[in-house]
């Protein structure tokens, strides 16, 4: 038997009466050691989506993966979601195509919004890299209006770096 520490995901501590800096700050190091010493990429990503879903009860929180030249549905927490979203197209595509970090506090006046769930109100996109490639984004919607500001872009991109260390 060896001394490898398994975390699972029900060893996750949430806390929801804090401010959102100090959840981010408590998520950080369980999600960093959740992915620890896994190379499964999918695996992950699948995490740290559960993850981050668990913290924030947000509407819909995943990735879209680089294959081809769209973006195609990867892990997620939330209701079912568009498959393929072609570069430059919505939230994600633009995100992808512009290589930026897109905070849209209201979906219905981004121009060429796709709307895969008409509950979403907001969202935040970042475009997730691999040796200094964008392979992806990860997408994340709220049924609230202005919900993400630079504090969520900020947390976020620490999180996904995560997935380089």
């Amino acid at each position: 038997m060896s001394n490898t520490t398994i975390v699972m995901a029900e060893d996750l501590i949430i806390h929801t009466n804090i401010s959102k800096e100090a959840q981010y700050q408590s998520l950080i190091p369980q999600i960093a050691a959740l992915i620890s010493g896994e190379e499964d990429q999918i695996a992950n990503l699948a995490n740290i989506a559960a993850a981050l879903k668990e913290q924030f009860n947000w509407f819909w929180v995943g990735f879209y993966l680089v294959k081809n030249d769209e973006l195609v549905l990867g892990p997620f927490q939330g209701p079912v979601a568009c498959t393929r979203i072609k570069k430059g197209k919505g939230v994600c595509g633009t995100s992808w195509a512009q290589n930026e970090v897109l905070i849209v506090p209201d979906v219905d006046q981004f121009p060429g919004h796709i709307a895969c769930a008409s509950a979403s109100r907001s969202e935040i996109v970042l475009p997730l890299y691999r040796a200094g490639v964008i392979v992806g984004v990860l997408d994340v919607d709220s049924e609230y209006l202005a919900h993400f500001d630079e504090v969520d872009a900020n947390y976020l991109k620490e999180i996904i770096s995560l997935l380089n260390a």
